[in-house]
């Protein structure tokens, strides 16, 4: 057999992530993705209005089976997917690279501290109750118990400028506390987000637990904020400007809201992320003296 020569390259076909399957936009329309220096990427998808839509849907049907899973099988399936985020690092170092223009020792310093940090997180998913419940003294025969629960639908704004720790380091807090998310990626940079989705779908995470958007932050923000089946907004990639238009659309149905701050997504995430998106549920029971 003779060797093959002129061989075309096999451009790879982005699309969105929503309900465990991929996609394409629901307009059909996508926009070109560049690199630091201009050059082009490829063709993300432009998600619709219609889109976030149906991804909230996604993520409610999502929400009962994951947020009754046991924080240990929560867990279980967050460390297999930084088991997978491990094994194919060499291509999220070749995309952050691109995506962020760093040089490959930098943007492989990024793609490490990004599966540490799900590793983190996944070790969190049984210990969140010791933290943010416990027992209650009070007076009379009882027991008063309080124990975190999920919020519900979180939808995320992932980080403009960290295309693949920052996003890492919003979605994993949210969902190892058993909320289901709708994330817009990085408007500049979806292309590391796009591909941490086919890793999720082939890991053990149900479909619908995350879903995955590309195209303009802004358009996809605001039906999510004024969306009454979502609980809360995560707004670490929005604007001053847009972040005030998303809290006051957000009001109308008592969203819960983190707003945007600067963040230095390399040091210590601590606990705020994983404590911001649960509700404390208190049971009183009787000791039955």
């Amino acid at each position: 057999m003779s060797e093959l020569t002129g061989r075309l390259s096999v451009f790879k076909t982005y699309k969105l992530y929503v309900g465990g399957k991929f996609p394409r936009s629901e307009s059909g329309r996508v926009y070109e993705v560049i690199d630091s220096k201009g050059t082009w990427l490829a063709n993300a998808p432009l998600a619709s209005r219609k889109d976030a839509r149906d991804a909230v849907v996604a993520a409610r049907k999502a929400f009962g089976g994951w947020s009754g899973a046991t924080a240990y099988n929560r867990g279980q399936i967050l460390y297999r997917i930084a088991e997978m985020l491990e094994g194919r690092r060499d291509q999220f170092v070749a995309e952050v690279a691109a995506a962020e223009g760093l040089s490959k020792a930098k943007a492989t310093a990024q793609v490490d501290a990004a599966i540490d940090r799900w590793v983190w997180y996944a070790g969190w998913s049984d210990k969140v109750a010791q933290i943010a419940g416990g027992a209650n003294p009070v007076a009379g025969p009882y027991f008063n118990l309080s124990s975190p629960e999920p919020t519900g639908v979180v939808a995320v704004l992932a980080p403009q400028d960290s295309s693949f720790l920052g996003l890492v380091s919003v979605i994993a807090p949210a969902i190892v506390t058993g909320n289901t998310v709708v994330v817009a990626a990085a408007e500049n940079a979806p292309l590391p987000a796009l591909s941490l989705a086919e890793v999720l779908a082939t890991s053990d995470l149900p479909g619908g637990v995350v879903n995955i958007l590309s195209g303009r932050t802004a358009e996809l923000a605001a039906p999510l904020a004024a969306h009454q089946d979502v609980n809360a907004l995560d707004l670490a990639g929005a604007d001053d400007a847009l972040a005030k238009d998303l809290e006051t659309a957000a009001a109308d149905n008592l969203k819960r809201v983190l707003r945007p701050s600067a963040a230095n997504w390399t040091a210590d995430p601590g606990t705020g992320r994983l404590l911001t998106f649960l509700e404390t549920k208190t049971v009183w029971h009787p000791m039955g003296v």
